[in-house]
């Protein structure tokens, strides 16, 4: 007999295809009520297919007592509510490494595109505008400093390509890494105030819930800008967005808010804000890979074997 599991959301075609072919799938996405939808299946479901914009539940894990695995087809775990598969000894496990290139890329991409007013130039040239005149001056990435907040294998990922392009890096962390050749800062507030373009690679979850303040935008002050590439609720968004409107920031890139899919009336009317719809690791290699290790970890648990990447 095939495993049983559950799949939410909707993973990538070719994902899909495979965790069909390995188990029997039950689509809890599809479901209105997703209490109402395990209940007749609470005595089979074995596994948890994941992904971050559906929340893994402490209701939703006790309500499948059979349930032995959560795999995340993602890096971060914020969306499962780790304490509650722990007290049950459900393992959990992540997607690392495979989606490390494609999420600094989209950060360095943001970084550009901030820096370099492309979206507003591209609008400018379709508007008809650059036959009125010249589009503005922007700035310079080459000589400006990077802050990278959380240096971990995106952090440094992203910290190689910028420094590809002449920027000097600097990084904020729990504690120094050894052999780490960038400046360490153990007060966010200094590095924002000492960095031309803040870098958020770190952690989501409660203990990096609004890191990004009002102080530390304000030290990054009118000619810096914050890119965020890790989860929206390391920045107040509500700071973010006033910081901005009154010109006390000089720009942002976003791929993550704190509401997904929702983002504040005000950031869409900016035009120092480049947004993007949470689609850092969003390309076929990278998710075809990320869904292969989700799979991979499944096979494994249910062979009996070690899991390949373990959170939990």
């Amino acid at each position: 007999m095939k495993p049983e599991i559950v799949v939410a959301p909707r993973l990538y075609n070719r994902v899909m295809e495979e965790l069909e072919a390995e188990f029997i799938v039950h689509p809890l996405w599809q479901a209105r009520d997703p209490l109402s939808f395990v209940a007749p299946l609470k005595d089979k479901i074995r596994g948890f297919a994941s992904f971050t914009s559906y929340p893994v539940t402490a209701e939703l894990i006790a309500a499948l007592p059979k349930l032995e695995i959560i795999a995340a087809m993602s890096v971060g775990t914020d969306h499962i509510d780790l304490a509650a598969a722990k007290s049950r000894g459900i393992a959990v496990t992540n997607a690392p490494d495979v989606l490390t290139d494609c999420v600094a890329d989209t950060g360095m991409a943001l970084v550009l595109a901030v820096a370099r007013r492309l979206i507003p130039a591209d609008r400018f040239v379709r508007e008809g505008r650059w036959l009125k005149g010249a589009f503005p001056l922007a700035s310079k990435v080459g000589g400006a400093t990077m802050g990278v907040v959380g240096l971990g294998r995106i952090g440094k990922a992203v910290a190689q390509r910028a420094a590809a392009f002449g920027m000097h890096i600097a990084y904020f962390g729990r504690r120094r890494q050894p052999d780490i050749p960038y400046r360490y800062y153990d007060d966010l507030v200094a590095l924002a105030r000492d960095s031309d373009y803040l870098m958020l690679t770190s952690p989501g979850g409660p203990e990096t819930r609004h890191l990004v303040n009002a102080a530390v935008l304000e030290a990054l002050g009118p000619e810096g800008a914050v890119i965020n590439i890790a989860r929206g609720s390391v920045v107040d968004e509500k700071a973010l967005v006033e910081a901005l409107a009154a010109g006390r920031l000089g720009g942002a890139g976003l791929d993550v808010y704190e509401d997904e899919p929702f983002v504040p009336e005000a950031l869409l009317k900016l035009d120092n804000v480049v947004l993007l719809p949470h689609i850092a690791s969003a390309t076929h290699a990278t998710r075809a890979a990320m869904g292969a290790l989700m799979i991979a970890n499944f096979k494994a648990h249910f062979a009996g074997e070690k899991l390949i990447t373990p959170v939990v």
